[in-house]
């Protein structure tokens, strides 16, 4: 099992950056892809980012695309989520999500990599506030 602890949210203002960590346990993390997510309040959970376990493919959703960056440190078992020109629109609570199950590798389609339902292990959130 692996356990995830986001940090590194914040409120900033818009046009400001932060950079999200994800720091995971457990001696297989190298393996999975993993993503970050984000709610809104009222809203359904949604897409952000993701990274396979060699970071050698990314994806983002459109909203983040030219702002945000995934990547990560597998030797330090953390994914990072670098948000730049952030939007009052990016509010929300962020969350990783590791996919722990083994459901995607690089033939994945982007249904399965943007889809909650397909990551396992997901860390309690980490709030990110950008004011206008």
């Amino acid at each position: 099992q692996v356990q995830l602890v986001e940090s590194g949210g914040g409120l900033v203002q818009a046009g400001g950056s932060l950079n999200l960590s994800c720091a995971a346990s457990g001696r297989t993390f190298s393996s999975y892809f993993t993503g970050w997510f984000r709610q809104a309040p009222g809203k359904e959970r949604e897409f952000v980012s993701a990274i396979s376990w060699n970071a050698g493919l990314t994806y983002a959703a459109d909203s983040v695309k030219g702002r945000f960056t995934i990547s990560r440190d597998n030797a330090k078992k953390t994914v990072y989520l670098q948000m730049n020109r952030l939007k009052p629109e990016d509010t929300a609570v962020y969350f990783c999500a590791a996919d722990t199950r083994g459901v995607l590798n690089r033939f994945a389609p982007y249904s399965d990599v943007n889809r909650p339902g397909t990551y396992e292990s997901w860390g309690q959130g980490t709030q990110v506030t950008v004011s206008s």
